[in-house]
């Protein structure tokens, strides 16, 4: 059932032209140069050092790896993280 959801949500997004990223419940990043990284959409944060950020998506975790990390805005789905950035890896936890 699940899986029918999904596909028709992509469907209803590509044919009335609607943003996937609100219909579909996904994350929105916006990155500037290695110095700032804005989340949006996140569902909460798992893990922060100054080396590292894992943060919760709905279907899977987003890691973010470097150095000096400032959580510089914090709000219920947004984030504002200042550092150098090095690495930003999407991990997808939809095996089923």
């Amino acid at each position: 059932m699940k899986k029918v959801r999904q596909q028709l949500t992509t469907w209803m997004t590509k044919q009335l032209q609607l943003p996937a990223d609100v219909m579909m419940d996904l994350p929105r990043i916006t990155m500037i140069g290695q110095l700032h990284i804005y989340i949006e959409n996140h569902r909460g944060v798992l893990r922060f050092s100054n080396q590292e950020l894992r943060l919760l998506l709905k279907n899977g975790h987003l890691l973010i790896k470097g150095d000096h990390f400032v959580i510089k805005t914090i709000l219920p789905e947004e984030l504002l993280l200042e550092g150098r950035i090095d690495q930003v890896l999407y991990i997808d936890d939809t095996n089923t």
